[in-house]
């Protein structure tokens, strides 16, 4: 893993031209240099929205080929028509709209899951033939060119986790990944996972006016208990991620040929020892080709603020996946981990069995997309290259073997850069 830093990374021409061309946006400087947008009262702007305020995309299945809309609203009592087509021609099919309840409401999840699209193209969808037009894109198959994402964790639903959707969103990505308490509805409040849902529709709109598909895996507030509930305790987030979560907590999207995004559940309905530990090594074991490899959970190995208790006989943050997990990380040379929880920015070092190693895993995140504490004794955490007290995400650019994971504070400020090589390639030779 290579730091640069801000003057550097901004200079990299290649980086900056090929990305500012594939947005066709703002220059690559003042892309991050914006950070919220605010009213005169202090609060992030929300625009005027069209059709469901709840409504969000997901996959269902292969990013390329699939999509699932869905939206959170009364139950009509009506049959609902969703069609689609290619944004450039007419050749508008019909998806069937299906509903399903919303836990502990009268409310219904409204669902369409589409199949069978060409990847890497544009699409428009409408409910109804008066209906305003809403635009999605599909993955690609390859990753020919800058390809681009961004990810955290911990939003919540107040005003700093809405500057971070609207500096997310800016960044036109394909997906954004919330790795674990979304909404801290706790599993038993709806309306605020229904606010949620709303503050994501209005502001995760990209520049083009296209829909961001969200993925996420679960976290603590998720769940009504937190840790090792049943399914049922997890119900308005599994109410609309269970097209793509149905028998278990834990997945992984194989994104085109080259990119595999590993998602985990770090002990809240699924535990780590046991089923989920041995499916996680064939699963890294069976992509040991592919260009990219990343994981992605909620609970931190090397956590920022909360205790790890490494060295002590007393279990801390993360124990049960640095015994299980990050052995294997290392094993198949995982490019990157993203996690979450601790409410505060860090990278570490890249790390083998907890020390630095320069062939070592790098851990990034710990979620504050919407939620901050202070710092707590950085100085007693080696493991950490870098740690501050502040709201971000992180925009992932890959080009080729290369990755930039670019770090960005709420007010669009660069907290950090670094650059990551494919490990994998290197030793297929």
């Amino acid at each position: 893993m290579y730091v640069v830093d801000r003057r550097q990374f901004l200079g990299l021409t290649l980086s900056a031209a090929a990305f500012s061309a594939a947005t066709n946006l703002l220059p690559f400087d003042d892309r991050y240099a914006q950070g919220k947008v605010l009213g005169a009262d202090g609060i992030p702007l929300s625009p005027q929205i069209e059709g469901p305020e709840t409504m969000f995309l997901t996959w269902p299945g292969d990013p390329t080929s699939t999509i699932c809309i869905q939206w959170i609203d009364e139950d009509h009592g009506r049959e609902i028509t969703l069609a689609y087509s290619p944004l450039e021609i007419d050749d508008w099919q019909v998806a069937k709209v299906v509903t399903k309840p919303f836990p502990m409401t009268n409310d219904k999840v409204y669902r369409a899951s589409i199949s069978s699209l060409k990847p890497g193209t544009e699409y428009r969808f409408r409910l109804g033939a008066d209906s305003p037009t809403f635009r999605f894109r599909t993955m690609p198959s390859k990753i020919t060119d800058t390809f681009h994402f961004v990810t955290g964790g911990d939003a919540g639903t107040g005003s700093h986790a809405i500057g971070t959707n609207q500096l997310a969103a800016r960044q036109e990505p394909y997906f954004a990944l919330i790795a674990g308490d979304l909404a801290y509805d706790n599993g038993k409040s709806p309306k605020t996972f229904v606010k949620y849902l709303k503050n994501y529709r209005a502001h995760m709109v990209d520049p083009q006016g296209r829909l961001i598909p969200m993925l996420a895996c679960p976290g603590n507030h998720e769940v009504d208990g937190a840790y090792r509930q049943p399914r049922e305790k997890a119900g308005s987030y599994l109410s609309v991620f269970d097209c793509f979560y149905r028998d278990t907590t834990y997945g992984v999207f194989d994104i085109g040929d080259e990119f595999s995004l590993v998602l985990l559940d770090t002990d809240h309905i699924s535990t780590i020892e046991g089923e989920q530990t041995s499916w996680l090594e064939k699963t890294l074991a069976e992509r040991q080709s592919k260009q990219h490899l990343f994981v992605a959970n909620h609970v931190p190995a090397y956590p920022s603020y909360r205790s790890s208790n490494i060295g002590s006989d007393k279990p801390g943050t993360g124990s049960a996946q640095r015994k299980l997990w990050c052995p294997l990380f290392e094993r198949y040379n995982v490019d990157v981990v993203l996690e979450h929880h601790d409410h505060l920015f860090k990278r570490t070092h890249p790390l083998t069995n907890g020390m630095k190693d320069q062939n070592g895993v790098p851990y990034l995140g710990d979620g504050s997309w919407g939620m901050l504490r202070p710092l707590k004794e950085p100085e007693l955490r080696p493991y950490l290259a870098k740690v501050s007290s502040s709201y971000h995400m992180t925009a992932h650019h890959l080009e080729g073997d290369e990755r930039y994971h670019i770090a960005l504070e709420e007010n669009g400020r660069i907290a950090d850069v670094c650059m990551t090589k494919n490990k994998r390639a290197a030793k297929r030779g």
